[in-house]
């Protein structure tokens, strides 16, 4: 096998972990009552996210730049990637500034954080569509 296949493998195989993960803390949020406990699982899952994402951004990276390919795929890959990794931090930063007192804002925290699952698993599935039609 060679490098860019290797390369190539790695990238779509850390793309479906991170589908994974991203699915993962959709159903922590979703079935989990109590935010103190949805707080520490996520809380646990948040370094193995970012990392998991950084690999994808970086094999990518490195098979464009073997191949040379800068093409508008590849661009909405890096964009796409960025959009991911923003709003994982905003969620996380507002998660963590929660008090134990401040129920309404566990609540709303909730309703938060299932709308930043769905939008990013929206967005890694439709970029994984425009990369298989483009």
């Amino acid at each position: 096998m060679d490098f860019v296949a290797t390369a190539i493998y790695a990238h779509v195989f850390t793309i479906y972990l991170l589908l994974g993960i991203m699915v993962f803390n959709y159903y922590t949020v979703l079935n989990i009552n109590g935010f103190v406990d949805i707080a520490q699982r996520l809380r646990k899952m948040t370094p193995a996210y970012h990392g998991l994402n950084f690999t994808a951004a970086y094999t990518g990276a490195i098979v464009a730049a073997y191949s040379h390919d800068l093409s508008p795929t590849v661009i909405f890959m890096i964009i796409s990637t960025l959009v991911i990794m923003i709003l994982e931090i905003k969620r996380y930063k507002k998660m963590r500034v929660i008090r134990s007192t401040d129920l309404q804002e566990q609540e709303d925290f909730v309703i938060y954080a299932k709308k930043i699952y769905l939008i990013e698993v929206s967005v890694l599935i439709f970029t994984f569509v425009i990369s298989k039609i483009f």
